[in-house]
């Protein structure tokens, strides 16, 4: 059996001069950013989506980080379809990745004049269901993506290695979109990794760090090993503004499977109206 080593991520900072960063984005797959987002933003997105996961989800005393108060559950079974529309129905969560602060880190690979996918994902990763995490895959296959989108991730709080850290397989994408086949976990596919592909990039993440991937880069989650505590994050997708969008992209997340969660449910109800509807104009769909 081939044996799999985890090497810390390379730290890149978002005041690092910008063609240095896009040279390393375009030489490793990504960018893992230190304290991106301001932490009282993260955090008060988290207590807006803890309040949708009640009861099932609840803040463990003193370290304030997302604690199971039932049962495990996972992303399409009966509590997760329950808690999941009410969540995506959120202002705060779907106008986080709209904010300026985001929108400076997402310039750092597209550049100033970027499109940020409607598409928005909570992901909520409970303890004690070993085999049902997100196995290694490309956003080039799952999202139907050229190499101009990339992945933008961010932790609400912090995740230590037990808690289903994501991590991802550096210069995976130079070997362009892979074969998948069926398996287990989020998505239900694998794409292939080859035999000399062994080191794995990962760390802990603090609150507010965020991981930038190219589209065509490997990335999976770890199982989340703990006894009682979630892991809860956030993640969208973005490319230059008018690079080939397919149209999939442009519906709510599990909006296909889920009755009655679409965008006149998710936006009935919000104060503003800059970030709704905004990307029925968007002139390169297939």
């Amino acid at each position: 059996m081939t044996e799999i080593t985890r090497r810390a991520y390379t730290v890149s900072g978002a005041d690092e001069p910008g063609d240095v960063l896009r040279e390393r984005f375009q030489q490793e797959g990504y960018l893992f950013l230190k304290s991106a987002v301001a932490t009282d933003l993260c955090q008060s997105l988290l207590a807006d989506i803890l309040g949708q996961l009640e009861p099932y989800i609840g803040v463990e005393q003193g370290s304030g980080l997302p604690v199971l108060s039932g049962e495990p559950f996972f992303e399409t079974d009966t509590v997760w379809d329950e808690v999941y529309p009410r969540v995506q129905k959120l202002e705060s969560f779907h106008r986080f990745f709209h904010r300026q602060e985001l929108g400076r880190l997402m310039s750092l690979v597209a550049g100033d004049d970027h499109f940020v996918y409607p598409m928005k994902m909570a992901r909520i990763a409970t303890p004690r269901k070993i085999g049902y995490e997100t196995p290694p895959h490309q956003d080039a296959h799952s999202h139907h993506a050229g190499p101009t989108m990339a992945g933008i991730w961010v932790a609400l709080h912090d995740v230590d290695h037990t808690m289903g850290r994501v991590t991802v397989l550096p210069r995976s994408h130079l070997r362009g979109v892979r074969p998948v086949f069926e398996a287990a976990g989020v998505g239900g596919v694998q794409c292939e990794i080859y035999d000399d592909e062994t080191e794995w990039h990962v760390s802990d993440y603090e609150c507010g760090d965020v991981l930038i991937f190219h589209s065509a880069t490997v990335h999976k989650a770890e199982p989340n090993t703990a006894a009682s505590r979630a892991r809860i994050s956030v993640d969208t997708r973005f490319c230059d503004y008018g690079a080939p969008v397919f149209s999939t992209n442009l519906e709510p997340h599990h909006g296909w499977r889920i009755p009655g969660l679409d965008w006149d449910s998710i936006y009935s109800g919000w104060q503003r109206s800059a970030e709704q509807y905004y990307w029925r104009s968007y002139p390169n769909l297939f």
